[in-house]
């Protein structure tokens, strides 16, 4: 047998032997993209104080790595369609490797901004390369378990990230949590080699560059505006960022509706599975990263636990997500892709709103049910979700279905930071000035209102000033948890409508096990009508 995996999943006979072993490397893979996305938030406090980062800087610095890959995966896939994807994953890694190294050894916002930026490239060509190897490597047969796999990983990674940066930060400064990537995806570049096997797509035309750039401008656009606009306010910026990215979108889908070859087949939208889905993921990862933002802030700044013992708290989360993903995988073909997607929904959302009874007196006890129920939700849903929309692509676009996927994984991420993000801080500051009042200096309430930590370094120096004494500065602490505690509360009851909202838009678009053969044999579906005949017995997959 080779020491390199030569022979291109195209030309092999049988299912690939070492699949599952390629399996784990795409997991691998995967596993630090999204690591980089939540481990950052725990390293927040170390970064914050040796950088003296203020709130608009903290905020890019967590951005800088979103814009690009979220903006980037659909050409990128496309690219790696054509060309290469096991050569897009590991040109990706080394990207993203290198944007790693940058990032451990720079002292200055700008250049770590930088640095994040480059490893969101490197993401960007990693996640779709990803998802696409998955399914070309495996057989239809075993599809549904290798992305119940990838997805569960997905998951996971969110309760990892913060557990490998604490403990990394309780020996080690901040720039470590960049530096760990580089040993792992160099393995990862080895596994690539040895055990994936190279794929490509067969007779695929030319890439719609002009559709391709359409699409970064448009996704670019609209984050940066839901970025800037709600935490720093709609001034020329973000309100002209917001409008080219409704122009842009119009303009791509104007130019792909008569493209003979399109980046993406916009026509897609009207299969309801597809659509169902694709909103599915968007709303749950708002929903997943805006907790996971605020709920480590509360863990840190008002239970006072160090990063460490913060990422041990998030495990549960992970854990979740496994059972949920060994549930799916069982009942799913049983049940179907919708009543799986839906009852994920609806418990996330429910735990979302169980966040709203969060005040200043609360426990670690009282985020543990939302965080296990959010878990939970995200791996009895996701699967699913997934795989019908990755089913929805022919052999020759799984790298544009990953890159679609994706985005809206990544999109509704920086949707639920930015927005839910904004609605905490503006609640803290509105409830912080009526606890406070002029009992503060007008400068220091001004930093106070910055943010949480802001608001403790304050009272701090407020204890070792000798005219005011300990009380003064427990009270300004009492105040700044019990703000704290108000702005997490009505982020979640937001948070909780707009999932509720989400949850029953997806139910009134997706069909039932019925609807989703009917609508696999649809135009523009991917599968054929005989095909499609099976999807019950399966996953509910339009594959």
């Amino acid at each position: 047998m080779s020491f390199l995996a030569n022979t291109p999943v195209e030309k092999m006979a049988g299912p690939y032997a070492r699949r599952w072993w390629a399996l784990l490397v795409l997991c691998l893979s995967l596993l630090i993209t999204v690591m980089a996305n939540t481990s950052l938030i725990v390293a927040a406090p170390d970064m914050t104080t040796e950088l003296g980062l203020s709130s608009s800087d903290l905020q890019w610095v967590v951005d800088s790595y979103t814009v690009p890959y979220a903006a980037l995966m659909l050409v990128l896939g496309a690219i790696g369609d054509k060309y290469s994807r096991r050569g897009a994953l590991v040109l990706g890694l080394l990207i993203f490797a290198g944007g790693s190294v940058m990032g451990s050894m720079v002292d200055e916002t700008s250049l770590v901004v930088v640095a994040r930026a480059i490893m969101g490239v490197g993401a960007a060509v990693v996640m779709p390369a990803t998802l696409s190897l998955v399914v070309a490597t495996f057989p239809r047969s075993e599809r549904a378990k290798a992305i119940t796999a990838w997805a569960a990983t997905s998951g996971v990674a969110v309760a990892v990230g913060p557990l490998v940066s604490g403990w990394l930060l309780e020996d080690h400064a901040w720039g470590s949590t960049f530096l760990i990537n580089v040993p792992i995806a160099l393995l990862a570049v080895f596994g690539a080699l040895t055990l994936v096997p190279p794929s490509k797509a067969e007779g695929m035309g030319r890439i719609d560059y002009v559709g391709g750039l359409l699409s970064i401008v448009s996704v670019g656009s609209l984050i940066y505006a839901a970025i800037e606009g709600p935490h720093f306010g709609w001034g020329a910026g973000p309100v002209t960022a917001a409008v080219i990215a409704g122009a842009g979108l119009l303009a791509f889908v104007a130019w792909e509706l008569r493209h003979p070859h399109p980046m993406l087949n916009v026509r897609k939208f009207v299969l309801r599975p597809f659509t169902g889905s694709m909103l599915a993921v968007m709303f749950f990862f708002f929903g997943m990263f805006a907790v996971l933002y605020y709920s480590t802030q509360f863990l840190q700044f008002v239970l006072g636990y160090d990063a460490l013992d913060t990422g041990l708290r998030l495990l549960p989360l992970g854990g979740a997500v496994f059972l949920g993903s060994a549930v799916t995988g069982a009942l799913t073909p049983k049940l179907g892709v919708k009543a799986m997607v839906v009852t994920g929904m609806t418990i996330g959302t429910a735990g979302m709103f169980l966040l709203t009874q969060i005040d200043k007196g609360s426990t670690y006890g009282d985020f543990l049910t939302p965080l296990m129920m959010l878990g939970l939700a995200l791996g009895l849903s996701i699967s699913p979700a997934t795989d019908t929309i990755m089913g929805s692509f022919p052999e020759s676009e799984l790298g544009v279905g990953g890159g679609v996927n994706d985005t809206a994984l990544e999109l509704g991420g920086a949707l639920g930071i930015a927005v839910l993000g904004s609605l905490l801080g503006t609640a803290y500051r509105d409830e912080l000035t009526d606890l406070v009042g002029n009992r503060l200096p007008a400068e220091a309430m001004e930093t106070a209102k910055d943010s949480v930590g802001a608001g403790l370094a304050v009272a701090e120096r407020v204890a070792q000033d000798p005219s005011a004494g300990p009380q003064q500065a427990q009270a300004a602490v009492d105040a700044v948890h019990q703000a704290f505690a108000h702005g997490v509360a009505q982020a979640s009851l937001i948070g909780g409508i707009i999932m509720a909202a989400g949850t029953l838009i997806v139910l009134a678009i997706m069909p039932g096990r019925r609807g989703f053969a009917k609508k696999a044999s649809e135009p523009g579906s991917a599968t054929t009508a005989n095909e499609a005949a099976t999807v019950p017995e399966h996953t509910g997959s339009t594959r």
